[in-house]
């Protein structure tokens, strides 16, 4: 297919390099420079793809990233890529694109039926229509499932490199046009480090296409000039494709960079794409404004575009979006694309605008020049053509009805313009608040919640005079701002610009012609209607965002750009209300779609989290031990010995320890320094039991509390000094753990004179258990006396091992007599081989994971399965722990009446037929539920076979167990399909009463 679209001179691309290209299969050419969508349009290629739900056709509407329709596929293989905007795709050497939602192919799509059937398929249809009978849902949803989405990911691993990246500035500027780019040459001039971020490939914004002059020379030449002064600078950061996508907290703002996207042959091991992470002292917010369709019927059909679309194509790409043109518009701005179309060829068939009193003045001069007649008054009611556009049916206003003759117009080509909505989605990720400005049908920025300045079209700024001189003033106050020495920048003289005399009239929906009910599409993308929002607001829905859910409005990967305030304008007008009382949807990131892979940034595999190594790393492994990830941490699971099953070793190692003697790698515990006068008060405050009792040498068990009154952490705290502690927590929480107390310690009680310090990968620790665990300690330590008397229960010493420092605490996990010995982490492994040595005439064996866990559950302590975020002390026996006359963080959580009735307790459970207690099963008093959802008891959150019980065993959650002593319940598993009979007994399996840990 040749070039027929494509005018024979002009255009910002590079004749003089053909691209090849295919589409659909179909072998097509373009140039550097040029889009996807601008090569399709070129060829003639009208129809791109499918809507999401009746699979009506559909075409190009924008140009940028608020096209709703061109979505479709790059790439093939592992490289394979959906949904992505061709409008935003920069057309290489060999690019393969496809459409999406189609089947057989874009001309003949079966599931084009839809469209007939459309009546059967209104809004919401999903949520009535799938509901009988009940046991058909897995048929229903494997449908639904095969028809939902739009393109197809790869299934191969990604074999692209991405990064991330970590930045910080002065003044971060988000979007290169007219105010943007003068809001970073004002700052950067005083000398503040200036970032200046745009999602384009080049910066300009809308003057890459726009016909006035700036400082008398073409306002595109002018964006170069001052391209060219910001990349001189040394102080100035310049991001082109790099689209900002989210605004967090203290000015931290999320950017997304394309950095090989454009390339046919990237260069090996160059990133494909960036994630910057932008902490900016200040940001200008300068990201535009996107134009507003119209709606009225048949405003799908492929052909029908934006005016500044159509515009742009032709200026930037020499593109003729179409060969005979008409204008649809309410607003002056329109007529800007005028002698854009007519100098790219375009025949000017007619211009509709919709105000009785027709444009301004210096409108009319432009529409005078380019031909075609004018209809003032008049609206577009429908448009006809096979697929594509190939006529428009107009009729006069009156008031808000239609009446006068139809006249049809024959065109290719429909621009409409229904204004602009100024681009607020970061404005309000930054938590900023929006108002409606009724002057310019437009939400527009209100008040700001950081320290942002929204400049230019985005907030309500459209003459681009005064964007110039909003940006220039912006730099200019940001740089005082932030210290700087900034004089008043001279504004850049404007000529030729067209300003808008005429209001701009609010147009939101234009009436149907005649009794048939011709589809006015809002939202161009998820097929959503004029008439489904009025079905909406019929049903009840009276809140946007459920009118957004119901309808499927602004969802997907248009995230309403293009139908979002036409939309709300249509949900209050049927509800009888002012748009600023409906109000917007909540604007959440990404403001555009991000590449998983740039978001995980190489952080796959074995490189999604730092993989963390004990001391003791590489005994473990001549020892032949079977390694398992533990969080970030890798650690031993069991010691197979030959011959050996996984259960054999594993029921060898727990028996070990209660007959004899087991060490076992606790490096991985959570190990934080407490320091400071007010040390013991800070940790009264944190956990729920009395610390300024505790003496110097003792160690005590403490529970820890989030604000909501649940059970975030336990652990042992020693007092090893009169102002130091040494915190150990559980291997999961030590990073949430530091992190809460750091948040307590420097914002809430700012006061107390305490210092945290993270000390875990400073110290390798091992747990010596057993019956003979005094004798091996007794025989490898220096310094110290570890009699009952010297080192208590809960007792701490320093001494020394292999003339090696350690700490020594006489605490237990397993339920055992047992100490605690850590290490300085460049002796792990020296001390574990010592103690190993010193208890080889014991019968010492090293124990794994599997069987600390079920020594634990064979002892009845709690680890992360029960403090599982749903749990108080009290469920666990746990209430008298908790100090009465003092507060600490949880305490006033805990009074509220949910905590205070009963609740379920930790209880032991006994298989009665000898299978495995399924993990996580429901507790019940059938052994199946005999109604749906069940009468669920309570819930195992540990099971085991215990060797030393010869019985499967298990720990669980049970409502009022005192009801259950001498009853069999059941504990159920859905998902596993099993069902055991259990029996309640104490959840301390093995020496309730403590007497080997004290021994």
């Amino acid at each position: 297919m040749s070039q027929r679209f494509r005018a024979a001179a002009g255009g910002h691309i590079e004749r003089e390099q053909p691209l090849r290209f295919r589409f659909d299969g179909q072998s097509l050419q373009g140039y550097r420079g040029d889009t996807l969508a601008s090569a399709l349009l070129a060829n003639g290629v009208r129809v791109v793809g499918r809507s999401f739900k009746y699979h009506r056709p559909r075409g190009i509407v924008g140009s940028g990233a608020e096209e709703p329709n061109a979505m479709v596929t790059l790439g093939s293989g592992p490289r394979q890529e959906p949904n992505l905007r061709a409008t935003q795709v920069e057309l290489f050497d060999g690019l393969t694109a496809v459409s999406q939602n189609r089947w057989p192919s874009l001309d003949w799509d079966v599931s084009a039926i839809n469209n007939l059937l459309s009546p059967l398929l209104p809004a919401g249809f999903y949520y009535k229509t799938f509901m009988w009978p009940a046991s058909w849902w897995m048929r229903y949803e494997y449908l639904i499932r095969r028809a939902a989405g739009l393109g197809v990911a790869a299934r191969e691993p990604d074999v692209d490199r991405y990064q991330k990246r970590y930045a910080h500035c002065d003044l971060l500027v988000v979007g290169a046009g007219a105010a943007g780019l003068m809001a970073a040459l004002s700052a950067a001039r005083s000398g503040v480090r200036v970032t200046i971020v745009d999602e384009n490939p080049e910066f300009g914004g809308a003057l890459r296409w726009a016909s006035e002059v700036i400082d008398e020379q073409p306002a595109w030449q002018w964006v170069q000039a001052c391209v060219a002064e910001l990349t001189a600078m040394s102080n100035v950061r310049m991001l082109k494709r790099a689209t900002a996508f989210g605004y967090y907290d203290q000015n931290l703002v999320a950017v997304s960079e394309r950095c090989t996207d454009h390339i046919a042959d990237p260069p090996a091991f160059e990133a494909r794409q960036r994630i910057w992470w932008i902490r900016a002292q200040r940001v200008v917010l300068a990201t535009g404004a996107l134009e507003r369709p119209l709606v009225f019927a048949g405003n799908d059909r492929p052909g029908v575009m934006l005016a500044s679309a159509a515009a742009g194509y032709a200026v930037q790409y020499a593109v003729q979006c179409g060969k005979r043109a008409v204008l649809f518009t309410n607003n002056d701005s329109a007529y800007e694309s005028l002698p854009a179309l007519q100098q790219a060829g375009v025949d000017i068939a007619g211009i509709v605008d919709a105000r009785v009193d027709g444009p301004g003045t210096r409108a009319a001069e432009r529409a005078s020049h380019v031909g075609g007649e004018r209809f003032n008054g008049y609206l577009v009611v429908r448009t006809r053509g096979s697929k594509a556009l190939s006529a428009v049916t107009i009729m006069r206003r009156s008031g808000g009805q239609l009446s006068g003759d139809e006249r049809q117009l024959e065109c290719d080509l429909l621009c409409v313009s229904g204004g602009w909505n100024p681009t607020v989605h970061l404005f309000s990720q930054s938590q900023g608040k929006l108002r409606y400005d009724a002057e310019a049908t437009c939400f527009v920025p209100d008040e700001s919640r950081q320290a942002e300045r929204s400049v230019g079209a985005c907030r309500g700024v459209f003459d681009l005079s005064n964007c110039l001189t909003d940006g220039t003033e912006t730099g200019v106050a940001m740089a005082r701002e932030l210290g700087a020495n900034s004089r008043v920048a001279r504004v850049p003289a404007v000529a030729g610009a067209v300003a808008a005399e005429n209001p701009i009239e609010a147009l939101w929906l234009v009436p149907t012609l005649g009794r048939r009910r011709h589809k006015r599409f809002v939202d161009f993308q998820n097929d959503v209607t004029a008439d489904d929002l009025g079905l909406a607001a019929r049903e009840g829905y009276r809140s946007v965002e459920h009118v957004k859910r119901y309808t499927t409005l602004g969802m997907g990967t248009d995230q309403g750009r293009t139908s979002n305030v036409n939309g709300l304008a249509l949900l209050a007008a049927t509800l009888g209300k002012d748009i600023t009382d409906v109000g917007t949807t909540t604007f959440r990131p990404p403001y555009t779609p991000v590449t998983m892979g740039a978001l995980a940034a190489g952080e796959t595999g074995s490189h999604f989290a730092p993989l963390r190594r004990t001391a003791m790393h590489d005994w473990h492994l001549r020892a032949g031990a079977q390694m398992v990830n533990a969080g970030v941490w890798q650690r031993a699971q069991f010691y197979a010995q030959p011959g050996e099953s996984m259960m054999d070793a594993i029921n060898r190692e727990t028996k070990n320890v209660r007959t004899a003697v087991g060490v076992v790698d606790v490096s991985t515990l959570g190990k934080i320094e407490i320091q400071g006068r007010d040390a013991a008060e800070f940790l009264e405050r944190v956990y729920i039991n009395r610390w300024k009792s505790l003496k110097v040498g003792r160690c005590r068990y403490g529970l820890m509390l989030r604000e909501d009154g649940l059970l975030m952490d336990d652990g042992t705290t020693t007092r090893v000094a009169e102002h130091e502690y040494y915190m150990t927590t559980t291997t999961a929480s030590a990073g949430p753990v530091m992190q809460h107390l750091e948040f307590y310690a420097q914002t809430v009680w700012p006061e107390l004179h305490v210092h945290l310090t993270s000390i875990t990968d400073q110290w390798a620790g091992l747990a010596l258990a057993g019956p003979y665990s005094r004798d091996v300690l007794a025989a490898v330590l220096d310094g110290a006396k570890v009699d009952n008397e010297a080192l208590p229960y809960m007792g701490f010493v320093e001494a020394f091992i292999a003339g090696m420092p350690v700490r020594v605490f006489r605490i237990t996990f397993s339920g055992e007599l047992a100490y605690e010995i850590h290490i300085p982490s460049d002796y792990g492994e020296p001390v574990w081989q010592a103690v190993l040595d010193a208890g080889e005439n014991r019968g010492i064996m090293p124990y794994g994971t599997e069987a600390l866990s079920v020594l634990r559950i064979e002892k009845g302590h709690i680890v992360g399965a029960e403090l599982d975020g749903r749990t108080v002390p009290a469920d666990f026996g746990f209430g008298r722990m908790q100090r009465q006359d003092s507060d600490f963080v949880g305490k006033r959580s805990l009074e509220r009446p949910a905590f205070n009735e009963p609740r379920a307790q930790l209880v032991g459970l006994v298989s009665q037929n000898g299978r495995h207690i399924p993990r996580g099963a429901q507790l019940l008093q059938q052994a199946e539920p005999t109604v749906t959802p069940a009468n669920m008891l309570g819930h195992i959150t540990s099971t085991c076979y215990s060797p030393n019980l010869e019985q499967e065993i298990a720990l669980g959650l049970l409502q009022k167990p005192g009801e259950y002593n001498d009853r069999i319940l059941y504990a159920v598993s859905p998902l596993a399909g099993e069902s055991v009979p259990v029996k309640l007994t104490n959840p301390v399996f093995i020496d309730p009463e403590g007497v080997r840990a004290r021994g």
